[in-house]
């Protein structure tokens, strides 16, 4: 389930529309007519898109009257940021070492040892 969801939530993402209806629900819930306002697209593409993000748990969506609001879960997005977080932690003891290795060479005069 956890690499379902991660390859659910990276193929969310990978969609700039889907990427920037995100950002307007992180400003606060609203309507598909206002997330839709911005893009020219019509409003059952929108609807695709927040199917497609509330699939990946990354929105979810209420029920008002006639309405069904969407608003961002900040939960949704957990399993790659842990996921991206390994990869961070080994690019960032890469660097370090990489760092250190080359602080000995300039130490050592900086050509390798070489005459």
């Amino acid at each position: 389930m956890h690499a379902d969801r991660l390859s659910a939530t990276f193929a969310a993402l990978a969609d700039p529309t889907r990427r920037a209806i995100l950002a307007r629900l992180a400003q606060g819930e609203t309507s598909v007519n206002e997330l839709a306002a911005p893009f020219e697209i019509s409003l059952p593409a929108v609807s695709k898109h927040l199917k497609v993000l509330e699939q990946a748990g990354l929105i979810s969506r209420g029920r008002h009257a006639q309405s069904r609001p969407a608003r961002i879960e900040p939960d949704g997005i957990r399993a790659a940021e842990e996921w991206l977080d390994e990869y961070r932690k080994m690019w960032s003891a890469r660097l370090d070492r990489l760092e250190d290795y080359l602080r000995e060479i300039q130490a050592r005069g900086g050509n390798d040892g070489q005459p």
